[in-house]
């Protein structure tokens, strides 16, 4: 595989990761109250813990978007 298509392909992956986070996060804000409440009847937790995983994933998303996807597409941005 040629780098240009390695780079290009983490790039692309990059943007739709972001794409996805950035969505997730506006339906968080925007209707979490009640996908809050349907997830803590059907898991059986609390409302405010339930709060707390979606920020714990919102975080752990978004590391794994820079180690997995941007740190590579910078480093092979910067090789050529």
């Amino acid at each position: 595989m040629e780098l240009q298509v390695l780079t290009t392909f983490l790039g692309w992956c990059t943007v739709i990761n972001i794409g996805i986070l950035m969505f997730t996060t506006i339906i968080l804000i925007l209707v979490g109250e009640y996908i809050s409440t349907i997830h803590s009847k059907l898991f059986g937790f609390e409302q405010i813990k339930v709060k707390e995983i979606y920020f714990q994933y919102l975080g752990y998303y978004k590391v794994a978007i820079i180690i997995i996807n941007l740190t590579p597409y910078l480093a092979l941005k910067l090789m050529a």
